[in-house]
């Protein structure tokens, strides 16, 4: 894997840094020395990763909305980053059909805000857009999405991010490659688990609910098949990526996918019943019939040999490794919230010896 020394002292800015993963991709950011400015809404759940974790100290943060094109073009040059991570978006599928423009607005124009303020910095080299493997037209075959398959997406959400994948190909080609002078990626991660999620309409925030309460699970699609990675997997891999652009711009500049091993690539219900042993607790489940309900595909999986053959890049927790670590995040916080800073720490700082093992 990539050493990336080069964070320390770089200024860093990243858009969504009140969300799940902005706020882990943030933490390790700090983690390295970097210097950090943030953009984004106020965290939308309460609790929060943000809030829970202290994403906040060390950093500056700039609250603001990224269909903002002004406010965008401002934070980006006073906070005159040498890199640019773009995770600010509407990040749920089932929202998507409740709120279907406010989703294409803010993937896709908000996207467009971003790399126009970008291009116009004298101070940005990278932009790393992350957007998500559910950009990929999903005919049902079960084989796994290479960066060079089709685009395309049956909900809002998805489209959107088709869409936000498109957007940023033509930037890259018609107006940041011919200059030179910014270098742009996008980078496509599985469904990604891990302390701190809280979002609704997601498995694991729903099943911790659950566990909690003392109450069923209610699982709409038990048999789905998706890519499950801990959260620190694919940051990992956006950081590779961003070091990597800094270096070698022009061969750097285009997709990549960072998925988990094939055996974490397991089913819903599998995924519960594995995540009920880590927390210890068996957890009933109540299947809730598909009739009426939102079309979701039945398998999904990543591609990743291009970042392995590319950036040595690969996943290091396996399924088990990341539903354990989940876990005890969450009941870590629940016995002592005070101390959830330093146990955030700890896990990313076994993240990076497991890194270290790894090579």
């Amino acid at each position: 894997m990539r050493r990336l020394d080069v964070y320390r002292g770089l200024s860093v800015l990243v858009t969504g840094h009140t969300g799940f993963k902005g706020g882990w991709l943030v933490s390790r950011l700090k983690a390295l020395g970097a210097k950090i400015r943030g953009y984004a809404l106020p965290a939308e759940t309460t609790p929060s990763f943000f809030d829970a974790a202290r994403v906040f100290d060390g950093m500056a943060s700039c609250f603001g909305d990224i269909r903002d094109r002004a406010a965008v073009a401002r934070v980006v040059r006073d906070a005159a980053p040498e890199i640019v991570f773009h995770l600010a978006a509407q990040p749920l599928v089932r929202r998507s059909y409740r709120e279907p423009y406010e989703t294409f607005e803010t993937n896709v124009m908000g996207t467009a805000s971003v790399l126009e303020a970008c291009r116009l910095a004298t101070s940005v080299k990278a932009v790393v857009v992350v957007t998500t493997d559910k950009c990929y037209e999903n005919p049902g075959e079960g084989r796994p999405f290479r960066e060079d398959d089709r685009l395309g997406g049956h909900d809002p959400y998805s489209a959107s991010k088709a869409s936000c994948e498109l957007l940023c190909s033509s930037y890259r080609q018609a107006l940041l490659e011919p200059e030179g002078r910014v270098a742009l990626a996008t980078a496509r991660a599985g469904n990604v688990i891990g302390g701190g999620d809280w979002s609704a309409d997601r498995i694991i925030p729903d099943a911790v609910r659950a566990l909690t309460a003392g109450i069923p699970l209610r699982v709409r699609q038990s048999s789905s098949v998706r890519p499950w990675q801990h959260v620190l997997d694919p940051i990992s891999g956006y950081l590779q990526l961003g070091a990597a652009l800094l270096e070698q711009p022009a061969r750097f500049s285009s997709a990549w996918n960072f998925g988990p091993d094939d055996a974490s690539c397991v089913s819903v219900a599998e995924l519960v019943d594995m995540f009920s042993r880590a927390w210890g607790v068996a957890l009933p489940v109540e299947v809730v019939s598909a009739n009426g309900q939102p079309h979701e595909a039945k398998v999904l999986k990543l591609d990743w040999s291009k970042a392995a053959r590319e950036l040595g890049w690969g996943p290091v927790w396996g399924l088990e490794d990341a539903l354990r670590m989940t876990a005890q995040w969450y009941r870590d916080h629940a016995r002592d919230s005070a101390q959830t800073p330093r146990m955030t720490a700890r896990q990313i700082a076994a993240y990076e010896d497991a890194v270290g093992a790894a090579r």
